[in-house]
């Protein structure tokens, strides 16, 4: 069924469980679709990715006058490494289609404003998502070089393949959702649903959440993993927040400048003609 007849004859874009499940399933399924060159392409670049992934320790051994170098302690660790990694920029790559995916399933059940507001904000999510995963490839030498500044002068750092560059390509993809928060709070806010000073009085849970998230997305317990995956989270939360406080006030204005052209006119006499015309 077309999606233009589907909407005639269901407006409101209710289905069974079941049909929402198959809708589902059809959609995540193209995602994986979408997926595929991704990872065909991590695949043949796996030597240049692992070398600019791994140029900070390079640069530490230099700085530092100490050891560090990654361990692949099992047989087949490298060959699950570069699935792990291909499968990972498989999913940035085919970030655009899955996008469009999610809006496509939540769609149907929004009215006309709602999907008119939502799909300008899918076209802002995609290269927001790229921007957060930029922006981790940016600070990934910073973190690594922070991570390891404790290491004593004749020590030695031999780090896990798979937890370093698991932790790499995670620190991206989490910059990546983190980049969409503000796009998914704004338009919450921009339909009527939520506003600024909502999001506001929610700050401790806020920070309580992002605390429990940056820990289960961090490989390993220390704070400093925690510090670089949840500072930017917050940051872009509360300029989101704010965001959407300029964006009630503004529709405040306008409601309350609606209100009185509407108590000015209450009292005027309707003119005979319109009367008779009706």
């Amino acid at each position: 069924m077309s999606a233009s007849k589907g909407r005639k004859a269901n407006p409101e874009g209710r289905m069974p469980l079941k049909e929402h499940l198959i809708e589902a399933r059809n959609r995540i399924f193209k995602s994986a679709l979408a997926m595929i060159p991704g990872i065909v392409i991590a695949w043949i670049i796996y030597g240049q990715l692992i070398g600019a992934l791994t140029k900070p320790l390079g640069d530490i051994e230099k700085a530092r006058g100490i050891v560090a170098s990654l361990n692949f302690p099992g047989v087949t660790t490298s060959f699950d490494l570069k699935l792990q990694i291909s499968l990972i920029l498989g999913l940035v790559i085919a970030s655009p289609v899955w996008i469009y995916q999610l809006w496509a399933f939540i769609t149907p059940g929004l009215t006309k404003k709602e999907r008119r507001y939502t799909l300008s904000y899918m076209f802002a999510s995609v290269p927001l998502f790229l921007a957060g995963v930029w922006a981790g490839w940016i600070i990934w030498p910073n973190i690594v070089m922070a991570m390891t500044s404790f290491t004593p002068s004749g020590g030695s750092n031999i780090m896990d393949a798979l937890d370093y560059l698991r932790f790499a390509l995670q620190l991206m993809i989490f910059m990546g959702v983190a980049f969409l928060v503000p796009v998914v709070l704004f338009a919450l806010n921009a339909i009527g649903l939520v506003r600024g000073t909502t999001y506001l009085k929610a700050w401790r849970f806020t920070i309580l959440g992002v605390t429990i998230v940056s820990a289960m997305a961090a490989p390993g317990s220390d704070v400093m993993s925690m510090f670089f995956l949840g500072v930017p989270l917050l940051v872009l939360y509360f300029g989101a927040i704010g965001l959407c406080i300029i964006n009630d006030k503004r529709r405040d204005r306008r409601t309350a400048k609606q209100a009185r052209e509407t108590d000015s006119t209450a009292d005027l006499a309707t003119p005979l003609h319109d009367l008779e015309e009706i």
